[in-house]
């Protein structure tokens, strides 16, 4: 689990982390999460699909560095933006993304 925080202030604890090509093949796919859901960030990951959820996510699509490029609201059963240069993507229910598009994003482990 990590927070994610911009340098501007704004943060989300205990976000997960998927990784590996299972863990990003399977996302938040059929899972029931509720806004108090913090949010899953997909590593090496550039693009993403809403196949099999429930509920409409925001995508937050980030450079290789952290620096976000676009952020998108997507409806169950559709495929997200391809953006150039994204390196990893954070899903975040519904306006729960208090970030700007040109924020750095900083990476803090949680115990």
């Amino acid at each position: 689990m990590i927070r994610i925080a911009s340098k501007n202030g704004n943060y989300i604890d205990y976000v997960e982390i998927a990784s590996d090509f299972i863990s990003r093949f399977l996302g938040l796919m059929g899972k029931d999460f509720s806004n108090d859901y913090p949010g899953l960030l997909l590593m090496n990951c550039n693009s993403i699909h809403t196949f099999f959820m429930k509920k409409k996510i925001d995508a937050i699509y980030l450079s290789k560095d952290f620096q976000i490029l676009e952020i998108e609201t997507i409806s169950p059963w559709r495929i997200g933006k391809i953006v150039r240069g994204t390196k990893h993507i954070l899903e975040l229910p519904e306006n729960k993304a208090s970030f700007q598009k040109g924020d750095f994003l900083v990476l803090d482990y949680l115990d």
